[in-house]
């Protein structure tokens, strides 16, 4: 075993800081802004955990997503902050389910009401292309598919891309006839 020595800080003043890339544009390469979870661990939750601690969870990491898997780790779909508003549990509630008996299961969307991106396209596109892709469908997030491959390969967050480019993207969320038909069951 190898002894390791502590040294003094007294004379450090500096912080190492990861490297920002200042030169991104909107025409700067789509895949500079994307998430690949080649590289980066996807942000996972269990269908079984209770709503009110992935909410707890959710605000305390600061991440409005989180991908949901089953008892297997097989990806089953997507659960966000706007899935956990108060006003959903509370609908859950007057169904008969009590507070902390709510999984995410019954608040997640389902990967059947999902649309993604595809991997090749992003490789070829601009982060001005994925942003209005994002605007044109209402969608702050959006999942990449890696068709070869059958996998989620990454995401796209309209915040991170935001933070990066230092430029406001105002996702509007778009009204469709399902989605207040579903409000409203």
């Amino acid at each position: 075993m190898k002894k390791l020595d502590f040294y003094p800080t007294t004379n450090i003043d500096e912080l190492a800081w990861p490297e920002e890339n200042y030169d991104l544009t909107i025409d700067s390469p789509a895949l500079a802004f994307f998430t690949d979870f080649k590289n980066i661990k996807p942000l996972v939750i269990e269908s079984t955990a209770s709503v009110l601690r992935v909410k707890e969870l959710m605000q305390k990491e600061h991440v409005r997503l989180k991908l949901v898997v089953d008892e297997k780790k097989h990806f089953i779909g997507v659960v966000s902050s706007d899935d956990l508003i108060e006003r959903k549990i509370v609908q859950k509630v007057s169904e008969g389910l009590e507070r902390n008996e709510i999984v995410v299961a019954e608040l997640m969307t389902a990967k059947k009401h999902l649309k993604a991106l595809d991997w090749k396209d992003i490789s070829k596109a601009s982060i001005s292309d994925v942003i209005n892709a994002l605007k044109d469908n209402g969608e702050r997030h959006c999942l990449v598919i890696d068709h070869e491959n059958h996998k989620i390969r990454g995401i796209f967050s309209a915040s991170d891309i935001s933070r990066r480019l230092r430029l406001n993207i105002d996702i509007q969320e778009k009204t469709s006839f399902s989605k207040v038909f579903v409000a409203t069951l």
